[in-house]
């Protein structure tokens, strides 16, 4: 992440916006299930590493400021993927002649001692972009801990491969049981292709391929990752997914290829202009896999690019982590994404309650069936499963964190909708869209799904700010960010231009979860 941080550093100045709001708490939009940071700014996840039934999270980090400098990698782990315990800046930016400073890359737990690094028992090892703006070079350095990341030493002959480049960045490292090596994939973003390397210690790389351009290429290519993923009802098939992500068009995307690795270089299935997206909102970036999941786990998470309104006293967030496989359609196989199992596994725990249900009920045309919980304290932290069937000519959906006047008209809202006719599911911001402002805000993004029959399957979770939406069993998905004024919490389901039948319905009013997380950041800001 380098050109596109400066752009939001734009969006973002320190003498400016920052400046101007920076005593303004907005806790009203720190999210309540998803990461985020104490305080201050993040951007990549980095060094994924799942250790003794801990999940790591290392992430780009200011240490000082709320917004993008400084980058040093944050540390935080959890055990549920909900909760995370925050330690402290595990690699700090190294201030000198050069100036380094710590951008995205990997870990992985050395247990043979491959390094050299290890005392008794195996070690963590980062792989990371040395970034030197006074020497204008991106290098790829190691770090070793044994301490299970709490802190962190340099190798005394980094870097470990430099190609004299300017942009050369973000390592993803896995060990390759095939090759009995490690396997590094990183990105040449200028020109938008993946280079592969091979090392038996981590320290000595051998490169072995370059793949691109492919799919999209007349921005820059970040941030990169390489893991073979089963192929649903295949029987023990899998296919490779290598994804990068895209910076420098109209929105940050990240894009996937499907195909075979065959020891040295990745085979695309595809024509190399297919694009293929992780993601179809706005917000969803340099995602990364955790390394060392359990057997038949593959789980990644992405970072949730800002949207366009400060927040305080933290900037960036996570994706809900995200459980990968392989789908075959009459495309071609394509990648389906499903919240954590292990997250949905502790809804009802989170909750405090089972979930809210309906089954076989229906809204008639012109109608909405109010779903906020009434007596409960309704605070925009929802998670809805819901299974619709449409008309051939409805528009039918959600309205989401709606403030009403006194006459009952929608001063704000945000609707997530289907619309059947023209086989689009779409996303739309309108009205009052912030607290304390009056400005108009109408954001539509709008994404094709396959709804046979009008039958659509929708994955809502509504995270304070934050909006992620699986559709079709995870085959499209998209994520956004909203900023509801502090009373617009408002939640139903409507139907236009036809009726539609409700199949079933389960939504988690996860609010409660506030006043843990409230106790537990007061806890660490004492520290």
């Amino acid at each position: 992440m380098k050109r596109l941080l400066y752009c939001l550093v734009c969006l973002f100045p320190a003498g400016a916006g920052f400046a101007q709001e920076k005593q303004v708490s907005t806790e009203q939009w720190r999210p309540l299930y998803h990461f985020t940071p104490v305080s201050n700014w993040t951007n990549d996840p980095n060094g994924l590493l799942f250790l003794h039934g801990k999940y790591h999270l290392f992430n780009q980090q200011n240490p000082f400021e709320n917004h993008w400098g400084h980058m040093s990698w944050g540390h935080a782990t959890s055990t549920d993927l909900v909760h995370w315990k925050h330690l402290p800046i595990a690699i700090p930016e190294k201030i000198d002649r050069d100036t380094t400073w710590i951008f995205s890359g990997s870990a992985v737990w050395d247990r043979d001692n491959t390094s050299g690094f290890c005392k008794k028992g195996g070690c963590l090892v980062a792989i990371y972009t040395a970034d030197q703006p006074n020497l204008q070079k991106e290098s790829q350095f190691i770090a070793y801990s044994n301490d299970g990341g709490m802190s962190f030493t340099n190798y005394e002959k980094n870097p470990v491969i430099d190609l004299q480049k300017k942009d050369f960045r973000d390592p993803s490292v896995r060990w390759n049981a095939a090759l009995k090596k490690w396997l590094m994939v990183v990105a040449s973003p200028k020109e938008n292709t993946i280079l592969f390397y091979s090392s038996p210690n981590l320290k000595d790389w051998e490169r072995l391929s370059e793949f691109g351009p492919a799919g999209l290429r007349t921005g820059i290519w970040e941030c990169p990752s390489l893991q073979e993923l089963p192929v649903t009802g295949g029987h023990g098939k899998t296919k490779w997914v290598l994804m990068a992500s895209y910076g420098g068009g109209p929105k940050p995307l990240m894009q996937y290829f499907v195909g075979d690795f065959d020891g040295k270089q990745f085979i695309n299935d595809n024509p190399i202009d297919t694009t293929l997206l992780v993601d179809e909102g706005n917000s969803f970036y340099a995602a990364i896999p955790w390394n060392d999941l359990p057997p038949g786990k593959n789980t990644f998470i992405g970072w949730m690019i800002p949207g366009n309104r400060p927040t305080f006293p933290w900037t960036g967030q996570m994706s809900i982590p995200r459980d990968l496989s392989i789908k075959p359609t009459p495309a071609g196989y394509r990648l389906v994404q499903t919240p954590a199992a292990l997250v949905e596994s502790q809804l009802d725990g989170l909750s405090g309650a089972a979930p809210f249900t309906k089954e076989n009920g229906s809204v008639e045309k012109g109608h909405e069936l109010i779903l906020d919980s009434g007596h409960r304290a309704a605070g925009n932290a929802w998670w809805i499963q819901a299974d619709l069937q449409a008309g051939p000519s409805s528009v039918a959906g959600f309205h989401l964190a709606r403030l009403q006047d006194s006459h009952g008209k929608p001063l704000s809202e945000t609707t997530i909708g289907y619309d059947a006719a023209r086989g689009e599911l779409f996303v739309e911001q309108g009205g009052r869209a912030g607290a304390g402002r009056q400005e108009d805000v109408t954001n539509r993004q709008v994404v094709a799904v396959e709804a046979p029959g009008g039958h659509l399957r929708l994955e809502i979770l509504l995270d304070k700010s934050s909006l992620e939406i699986f559709a079709d069993g995870g085959t499209r998905v998209l994520t956004t960010y909203i900023y509801p004024d502090r009373k617009a919490t408002g939640l139903s389901v409507f139907s236009e231009g036809g009726k539609t039948v409700i199949r079933s319905l389960k939504y988690w009013d996860l609010s409660g979860i506030g006043k843990k997380q409230a106790h537990a950041q007061a806890v660490a800001n004492m520290k």
